[in-house]
């Protein structure tokens, strides 16, 4: 949240907003940032239709401009996750020749009769909540492949890593950050300054972060981090 928001929301001077966001950090509420503040507390985690329907407009530009950063002939770990399921269905469409290795039951339904994808399902035990694979069976037949791109799933991005609801989810995460050449977090506005449950890696682990609206603590983020930041407004 702006500054300049909270003022003319709540009828008061820029000093009287920044010494209440002051008091609620030393209270561990919230977390300042320049022009602002961002949330600290995780977001409870809901299924996964749920997570569809929210800023689907967003993740469907987030989607398209990813697929600008990939090309044919590579392999991809497609992650589960809302935004995640667009890329998919964008890719299905896209033209480009690709083998897809996944953990998502929805990112392979997408991609079954895309012309041109060849996809792989990793085994292992489903997680209804978010409908993917994980465990100990999905990590070790994670080792048999070689992944040129992964485009991991979030629901958080802040200074405390990329982090998600979930222990099992998050373990094969950072198994495919570790194994992948390249690592991309697509994510929208409302997973910046978010830091949830359980770190899947520190900033430094990831090369991009794909989002829907730039803002200065992202942008501080990236920059501090060596994260190149691609907006769905840049890619048109």
């Amino acid at each position: 949240m702006r500054v300049a928001k909270l003022t003319e929301h709540f009828g008061v001077s820029d000093p009287t907003i920044r010494k209440d966001l002051a008091v609620l950090e030393q209270k561990g509420l919230l977390k300042r940032t320049h022009g602002g503040a961002v949330s600290v507390r995780p977001p409870v985690e809901e299924e996964v239709a749920s997570r569809q329907a929210r800023n689907w407009e967003a993740k469907a530009a987030i989607a398209r401009a990813s697929m600008r950063l990939l090309v044919s002939g590579e392999v991809v770990f497609l992650d589960n996750g809302s935004t995640v399921e667009q890329i998919a269905q964008a890719l299905a469409d896209s033209g480009l020749r690709l083998t897809v290795l996944t953990d998502a039951l929805a990112v392979a339904e997408a991609l079954a009769d895309a012309p041109g994808i060849t996809h792989l399902v990793l085994g292992g035990q489903l997680r209804k909540l978010s409908d993917c694979l994980v465990g100990p069976l999905a990590t070790e037949n994670l080792k048999l492949f070689r992944i040129g791109t992964a485009f991991i799933g979030t629901s958080g991005v802040s200074e405390a890593g990329v982090t998600v609801a979930d222990l099992a989810e998050s373990a094969l995460k950072a198994a495919v950050v570790a194994q992948a050449q390249r690592v991309i977090v697509p994510a929208d506005h409302s997973k910046v300054g978010v830091a949830d449950f359980v770190k899947v890696c520190e900033l430094g682990a990831i090369d991009a972060i794909v989002t829907d609206r730039p803002s200065d603590y992202l942008e501080a983020l990236c920059r501090t981090h060596g994260i190149e930041l691609v907006t769905a407004e840049e890619a048109g």
